[in-house]
């Protein structure tokens, strides 16, 4: 999941930056590019600490809706698309039994075979939930 975030340079070459769909998340760094590893670390420990909180994990809106929002808090700066696999916060795995139509089991086995992507049925199964289901 993309997660934007809005960053300034310092004319002493460091940066900072926050995200706006995350309320208290703020990163840094001597460079630009050290400011963009921050992001992601500070976003990743942010969540964890959510998590810990048993909190709603934010989700992120996209940047025009920021932009038509509050304009006044975007300028001078430039967007970044901080990337972050949300899997991690979901807590353990817990097996289940479930009953499906012999078809549909077959139609998704199959689908699975032909993507990678998906290690097996129930890790299928749980990212087709997470694309319908509300976070």
């Amino acid at each position: 999941m993309f997660y934007p975030a809005y960053i300034h340079s310092d004319s002493d070459g460091s940066a900072s930056g926050f995200f706006p769909d995350v309320p208290g998340c703020f990163f840094a760094g001597d460079s630009l590019d050290d400011a963009f590893q921050d992001a992601r670390d500070a976003l990743t420990a942010h969540f964890e600490a959510l998590f810990e909180m048993d909190e709603m994990l934010p989700l992120p809106d996209m940047v025009e809706a920021h932009l038509a929002s509050h304009p006044e808090d975007f300028i001078g700066g430039q967007w970044l698309l901080v990337d972050i696999n949300m899997k991690q916060f979901e807590g353990r795995v817990e097996r289940i039994n479930i009953t499906i139509p012999r078809r549909l089991l077959v139609k998704i086995d199959s689908f699975v075979s032909e993507h990678p992507q998906f290690t097996n049925r129930s890790a299928f199964l749980a990212e087709a939930a997470r694309r319908v289901l509300p976070r």
